[in-house]
């Protein structure tokens, strides 16, 4: 007797499979992809978009405004949900494709998995060339979506219907694979979607993918614990890793029994609360002083989870201790490898309880918490004199917006940022109160991704009050996805900061001899210059016109007043303000690598040069 089979195109057979699989880690199961979000063009509407429709009942669909804001809130869905529920983004052939690829490397850079359904060219050639083919003159397999290679940690073009069998099961290994994860493609030509097959009805069946927790080996174990119990200055550096794993508690208890102080990442931010003595908030470019100045004369830096960004290491200049060492605790060997480490291959919830449990009695110095308390004291007076605004009916600064909002949110309030000079003056300054609460994806730095993010959030964790921090640059590159969260009904809560302009490069821009150049969004002078008087661009008029609430607030006062009303409101809410000019209240503590102009006429660009010599200068490779 043959096995049985079930006839579907392939486009519904690959709906059903996803349908069917389902994720599983310390005995909790999961539904792997929670949905589908899909723009609709030639390529995928009469494929997948027909398979839709036919499984709405098992598979939710959710209509996006922009290919890349689709991948964003499928980024910020599954960061929320500790990469254990994923959703998939669907997309027609040609440039809905190919505005696929910066998600997709955020995703990938991030170590977020989404899975990316692009539509593709006819598999048959029998319609070549096609709307929206890229025509390539020696390699006739080639189309666009060939781009999504470099950013996807796995790649097929299902060329066979029967193909999608092994590529499928390829794809989803990818997805629930801690240590492989990110962005996952299945390219679809249009003609293969349509064609049906008879599928295995094992094909069907419920799945359930086990993500693992490995245990350190014994040997790095042992090693680590030498290295750990013969420091003297021991500092953690805690990563998104300890997110992901779900290790916030397994951290603290290590904290806890040790002393050990802990510095995080912007992905980290969180692993520790706020007010744990022994958290002093972040490190790097944008970290705290005592984070840093402890950095620096650290002799065991432990990083948990963590990728080592130029941000957080400063470049290559932060840990300057002539004898400092690493040990890296990662999943990812290729991550636990770096700064010549001593390693820890392994699950960060199982190797932090390990470590713990193999420290049993150490602890470090008294008078290293006593020095590391005073650094911490000092660093919660620079947050409230940011925070304080002694007068409540002036313009407020940046970070006094910050610190109303924190005045408002709950334990349970997610913030969401990605770029400008909004993650600087939150890495410094933000108190986080849970583990979840401090969302900012700055592996890629992506302008655009919040709004969509805070959809995926929103979606993931739909009592929870969602903020969405967005300049007025990172606002104008993608607001398209305010008109999903009208028709979706998500209570995202939106804070516009107006300050006419790139804040963040216009700083830097200034520091390499360029002199904000581009960086306002003011009238063109006949010099050529941005000097004129701000545009008369209403970008709260804006938001409303695509569907929001918009409380406008002038004052510090109306700030308050507002972010309390949106925290309250049951649908999409901005709370839009203009800020006054920034103080040089929070400099950088540390350094980072921007190369400057060698030779140049400018009296700027020579004195920034000098300036880099000197600090590239205490550029370390760390043997």
């Amino acid at each position: 007797m043959s096995a049985a089979t079930r006839r579907l195109t392939t486009a519904q057979a690959l709906v059903r499979f996803l349908a069917a699989q389902y994720t599983e880690r310390d005995g909790v199961r999961h539904r792997l992809i929670t949905g589908t979000w899909g723009i609709f063009g030639h390529g995928n509407v009469a494929g997948l978009g027909q398979a839709l429709v036919e499984y709405a009942d098992v598979m939710p669909y959710h209509q996006g405004r922009s290919e890349q804001a689709m991948v964003h809130a499928a980024v910020g869905h599954a960061r929320q949900l500790n990469r254990l529920r994923v959703q998939a983004v669907t997309t027609s052939i040609g440039p809905g494709a190919t505005n696929l690829v910066t998600g997709a490397a955020l995703a990938t850079v991030n170590r977020l998995p989404v899975l990316l359904l692009p539509g593709d060219y006819f598999a048959s050639h029998a319609a070549d060339p096609l709307l929206q083919q890229l025509e390539h003159p020696v390699e006739a397999d080639v189309s666009v979506n060939d781009a999504l290679r470099p950013v996807s940690r796995y790649f097929d073009r299902v060329t066979r219907p029967e193909v999608l069998v092994a590529s499928a099961l390829k794809a989803v290994r990818v997805l629930t694979d801690p240590a492989e994860t990110g962005a996952v493609t299945l390219a679809l030509p249009q003609d293969v979607q349509t064609e049906a097959h008879d599928w295995p009805e094992e094909f069907f069946a419920d799945r359930v993918w086990h993500v693992r927790r490995p245990a350190p080996d014994p040997a790095e174990l042992a090693e680590a614990v030498r290295a750990v119990r013969a420091a003297e200055r021991p500092l953690i550096v805690a990563g998104g890793g300890v997110h992901h794993s779900e290790a916030e508690q397994a951290l603290k208890a290590l904290v806890d029994a040790t002393g050990i102080p802990v510095a995080s990442t912007q992905a980290g931010k969180g692993a520790l609360r706020h007010d744990h003595p022994a958290d002093l908030g972040g490190i790097g470019h944008t970290g705290t002083a005592v984070s840093d100045e402890l950095a620096r004369t650290a002799d065991l830096v432990i990083g948990v989870g963590t990728r080592y960004s130029d941000f957080t290491t400063a470049s290559g200049t932060l840990f300057q201790r002539p004898d400092v060492r690493f040990l890296n605790l990662n999943i990812t060997a290729f991550d636990a490898h770096k700064l010549a480490a001593r390693t820890l291959v392994c699950d960060a919830r199982t190797g932090l309880a390990t470590l713990a449990e193999a420290l049993s009695g150490h602890r470090v110095d008294a008078a290293y918490e006593a020095e590391y308390r005073v650094g911490k004291a000092r660093l919660e007076k620079t947050v409230r004199a940011a925070f304080r605004a002694d007068d409540d009916g002036a313009v407020p600064t940046q970070t006094q917006v910050l610190g109303a909002l924190d005045a408002v949110v709950g334990d349970e309030d997610v913030v969401i940022n990605a770029a400008g000079s909004l993650p600087g003056d939150l890495h410094k300054l933000w108190r986080a109160r849970s583990p979840r609460q401090y969302h900012l994806e700055y592996g890629y730095s992506c302008m655009g991704y919040e709004i969509p993010a805070a959809l995926g959030v929103q979606q993931a964790a739909p009592d929870t009050p969602v903020w969405a921090l967005v300049g007025d640059g990172t606002y104008l590159m993608n607001p398209t996805e305010i008109v999903t969260a009208v028709q979706e009904d998500l209570p995202v809560k939106l804070v516009l900061v107006q300050n006419h302009g790139y804040a963040s490069i216009g700083g830097l821009s200034e520091s390499v001899g360029a002199e904000r150049f581009g960086t306002d969004y003011r009238h063109r002078e006949a010099d050529g210059s941005f000097t004129g008087a701000p545009l008369p661009v209403d970008l709260a008029a804006n938001a409303a016109s695509l569907g929001m609430d918009v409380l406008r607030a002038k004052t510090v006062r109306e700030l308050r007043e507002a972010l309390v009303a949106a925290r309250a409101a049951t649908r999409p809410t901005c709370v839009y303000v203009e800020t006054a000019p920034p103080s040089a209240a929070l400099p950088a503590e540390a350094w980072w690598d921007v190369p400057v102009a060698e030779v140049s006429a400018r009296e700027a660009a020579t004195a920034a040069r000098t300036a880099y010599e000197r600090s590239v200068a205490d550029r370390r490779h760390h043997l």
